[in-house]
């Protein structure tokens, strides 16, 4: 059932809420073209549930209504880019009205949340056991890393652990062939599976990690001199020339698995500061929803 929205008690509100992820993620944080911050609600509102997701879709709002939420943390935007209607016959259109309808408030951390100290790609190195965690392209003051700002983010200190994604060491190395086997167990199972390039018999001390698409940061990695490198969205022409140039080996996973671990870490933080009742959801919403391998056998009939 959800809460009744007429209890006047005095508690936290959405506006609360706000105030302490804009402080641990600050929106000055974003890059230029992101969206994040409240997205539907009223601040004044109150709050008792909050529902944690990857992917503000049709299927996790019905996840939130179910578990009479009052608000929604989201990491990808659900409007990035500029609409012109959100009727209810558009699909974004049809989970603006059904938040509103619910009353259910939307806010979103997204490349704030990438960038910062914990981060996304803290979560996602912790999962896989990394240690002595430094950023893998670190906050340049001068705005050469095309998200900082001249002098600092608006106002807010850099920290010196800022930037994106990790690089970090396994407290015990292994091999090439063992650490991938460790990372797809340590992530969440999707259809897609795990993909990975390199030798099965290298050594591997160090890697670097970028929750969600890490295709920018392959030059990064490769400077960095880690064993291996971790993300999702690999690209073909980048990661073979990557490979070829003497690059880590590689391993892709899906966008969601890589970004699923920070879920727990912020609605952990938000339930310790707020004494919220919270709910993340574990609801794939990676858009590929098969694996079939391709091999052929050598007297396969074909038409």
């Amino acid at each position: 059932m959800a809460p009744d929205r007429g209890d006047t008690r005095a508690g936290p509100t959405v506006g609360d809420v706000v105030s302490f992820l804009d402080g641990r993620y600050p929106p000055a944080w974003a890059a230029d073209w992101d969206r994040v911050g409240l997205v539907i609600g009223d601040p004044s509102a109150p709050v008792d549930q909050l529902h944690f997701v990857i992917d503000c879709v049709d299927e996790t709002v019905a996840e939130a209504v179910a578990a009479g939420a009052d608000m929604i943390v989201a990491h990808h935007p659900l409007l990035l880019r500029g609409v012109s209607s959100v009727a209810r016959t558009t699909y974004k259109g049809r989970i603006v009205h059904d938040l509103i309808k619910h009353d259910i408030a939307l806010f979103v951390a997204h490349t704030n949340a990438d960038h910062a100290d914990p981060g996304v790609s803290d979560s996602l190195a912790r999962r896989l056991d990394l240690v002595d965690l430094r950023p893998l392209r670190p906050v340049e003051p001068d705005g050469s890393d095309g998200f900082a700002r001249s002098g600092g983010f608006d106002g807010f200190a850099v920290a010196g652990g800022l930037g994106s994604g990790r690089i970090g060491r396994l407290a015990v190395p292994m091999t090439f062939a063992w650490f991938t086997s460790m990372v797809a167990a340590s992530l969440p199972a999707t259809a897609a599976g795990i993909r990975a390039a390199g030798d099965p018999d290298r050594a591997v001390a160090t890697v670097a990690v970028c929750g969600g698409a890490g295709d920018t940061y392959l030059d990064d990695a490769a400077r960095s001199g880690v064993d291996v490198y971790v993300t999702a969205d690999l690209r073909h022409h980048p990661a073979s020339e990557s490979l070829a140039g003497g690059g880590p080996a590689l391993i892709d996973a899906p966008h969601w698995a890589t970004e699923r671990p920070w879920l727990d870490d912020v609605a952990g933080a938000v339930r310790a500061h707020t004494g919220l009742a919270v709910t993340v959801s574990d609801l794939v919403t990676d858009p590929w929803t098969s694996h079939v391998p391709s091999v052929l056998t050598a007297k396969e009939p074909r038409l």
